[in-house]
């Protein structure tokens, strides 16, 4: 391989940012000189994992970028990763794309790719490879000489974020969290060309989606609004908090206030208990909902910030491996902790295919919490089309006929491990034959985070 094609050189250097390094320092000084605004980032709002920040050139959304970054420098030599994330502007990709070089370069120097994790997302379909992405992408290219700032050496994962669903998006994030040392950064502008009151206007509506971790409609949010929406629903998974640090607009800095662009800075925050502590959370909730019902006494419960977000679980019974019980919801309605124990006492007492549970049977019974992401439609043409697309052991599957619904949790391709049964066995399920088939039908797909009781108490 030539150098050529080892090192992606930088592409907008001279016109997003100074060309020549010490210019480029100075200019990076100046826009991280402004203190920090006030911030929840304390022992209470955990660690700092992720930023949402601007690509614009630096005269323009450099200060509003730096507050960000600003909050990164006590981070040196703790991050030893960043996951970086942007929109494509010159070139139409399906998917994420990840480069094939080893490195990418700034006026600063070079950043080497982390490439081990780059080849882990080989089997992600929505992941494609594509230097042409990146050559002359902007997005990704005005982060890095902040991060090489604020954080000194690190390897990095960019991905060119084309067309693809937030879920797409989120499974990417998963694959790639990490613990400590790895940054998540998303780059977007918020919405583009509107005069300064519009503007301002549509930023601060904007804004509030973001803080509330709802989903982005529309790319006029935010050309980011597909990266951005991956992360969002990942931080409502994980239970991170998020604060906004900086907002203005191009009026506000280098520009006229009759076409603007807007541009903000966000936080977000992981939990200093581990998402990993989540699984004991949700099962002792579970049997404890049943126990209260049955009242009997009940198992202490630790505090988890995650059970006030929104939630979606299934809550499946067992006895000696066999199904005694199981009921959930699709989508996330209620906080987490309302869910698990709603769904546990469904599963336990108003589960149509089993009489209620007795109070002889709960020593014996065990529980297992899965945990939902949000459902994604899938495209397919026809039915062969759509069980080439099923991933077995990954994929759960609500089916969507008229009137009819039925849904398969993951855990159920362990029974039913050939797509073509799965399938005909979930139409069943429905009411409908297991040969039937229309131009109707509607799937979705979701992925789940499970845990079980390692043994009955």
């Amino acid at each position: 391989m030539s150098p050529a094609n080892v090192i992606r050189p930088p592409a907008v250097a001279g016109m997003f940012y100074p060309g020549d390094p010490a210019s480029l320092k100075e200019e990076l000084a100046a826009c991280l000189a402004v203190p920090p605004a006030p911030t929840v980032a304390s022992a209470a709002a955990g660690r700092l994992k992720a930023v949402i920040v601007p690509h614009a050139g630096y005269i323009y959304s450099g200060g509003t970028a730096g507050h960000a970054y600003a909050l990164l420098a006590p981070l040196a030599g703790r991050i030893r990763r960043v996951v970086l994330l942007g929109p494509c502007h010159r070139v139409s990709v399906q998917g994420l794309a990840a480069p094939t070089v080893q490195a990418f370069a700034t006026p600063l120097g070079r950043i080497p790719l982390d490439r081990a994790a780059l080849d882990e997302l080989a089997d992600l379909p929505q992941v494609v490879a594509s230097d042409a992405a990146h050559a002359q992408e902007h997005s990704l290219e005005v982060q890095l000489p902040f991060l090489q700032t604020v954080l000194g050496p690190f390897e990095l994962v960019p991905l060119a974020v084309g067309e693809a669903t937030s879920g797409e998006v989120a499974r990417v994030l998963e694959r790639l969290w990490g613990g400590p040392e790895t940054l998540i950064v998303i780059s977007s502008d918020l919405s583009h060309f509107h005069s300064y009151r519009e503007a301002q206007s549509i930023d601060q509506a904007t804004a509030q989606h973001i803080l509330a971790l709802d989903q982005l409609t529309s790319f006029d949010q935010a050309c980011g609004a597909l990266p951005i929406n991956g992360l969002l629903a990942v931080a409502r998974k994980r239970g991170l908090r998020i604060e906004r640090v900086a907002q203005c607009n191009s009026g506000d800095t280098a520009g006229d206030k009759g076409r603007v662009v807007g541009y903000a800075s966000f936080a977000l925050y992981e939990p200093e208990t581990v998402v990993a502590d989540l699984g004991p959370a949700l099962l002792v909730r579970a049997r404890n909902a049943i126990a209260g019902q049955l009242k009997q006494p009940t198992q202490p419960e630790a505090t988890h910030p995650a059970m006030a977000l929104p939630g979606a679980t299934f809550v499946t019974l067992t006895q000696d491996g066999a199904l005694r019980g199981c009921i959930g919801s699709l989508e996330a309605h209620r906080p987490l902790d309302q869910d698990v124990r709603a769904n546990a006492v469904a599963a336990a007492f108003r589960d149509p295919r089993f009489p209620p549970l007795t109070l002889a049977e709960l020593p014996r019974t065990r529980v297992e919490v899965s945990l939902l992401t949000a459902p994604v439609a899938m495209t397919f043409g026809s039915e062969a089309d759509a069980l080439r697309q099923l991933r077995p052991d990954v994929d759960g599957i609500i089916l969507i006929a008229g009137q009819r619904r039925s849904t398969f949790l993951p855990q159920v391709w362990e029974q039913l491990p050939e797509p073509r049964q799965f399938m005909a066995h979930l139409k069943q399920k429905a009411g409908l034959p297991a040969d039937w088939w229309s131009a109707e039908v509607q799937l979705r797909r979701y992925e789940v985070q499970k845990w079980k009781e390692a043994t009955t108490p």
